[in-house]
């Protein structure tokens, strides 16, 4: 399974799902580093510091990253949707799909209504 970093504003319910369905899954809080507006830059450092895939909601920002660093150990950017368990499914078989993250950039979408 995955080991993932969830960016600051992740929702935690994603992250428990994640871990239940076996990720393990680290947040900016088990780091100590929450409410401390660290720009995105340096999250991705902490994440490739720790080899860990970067779950975000901050699309823009980490796609231009994405771009900028190509050496990471992978960035999932997620459209953002209220049902928790449902986007944890989606990430958690795309992760699954893929198998090696290492310069990976993922695009999790809101399914179509």
């Amino acid at each position: 399974m995955a080991l993932l970093y969830a960016n600051e504003n992740y929702p935690f319910a994603v992250v428990e799902e994640l871990r239940r369905l076996g990720h393990d899954v680290l947040t900016t809080q088990d780091t100590g580093k929450s409410g401390l507006a660290i720009p995105d830059d340096q999250v991705l450092q902490a994440a490739i510091s720790m080899h860990r895939t970067v779950l975000t909601h901050n699309r823009r920002d980490f796609i231009r990253l994405h771009n900028c660093i190509p050496s990471h150990d992978g960035i999932v950017v997620c459209s953002v949707d209220k049902d928790f368990a449902a986007l944890a499914r989606r990430i958690h078989e795309k992760l699954i799909a893929i198998g090696d993250l290492k310069g990976q950039l993922i695009r999790i979408s809101r399914p179509q209504s």
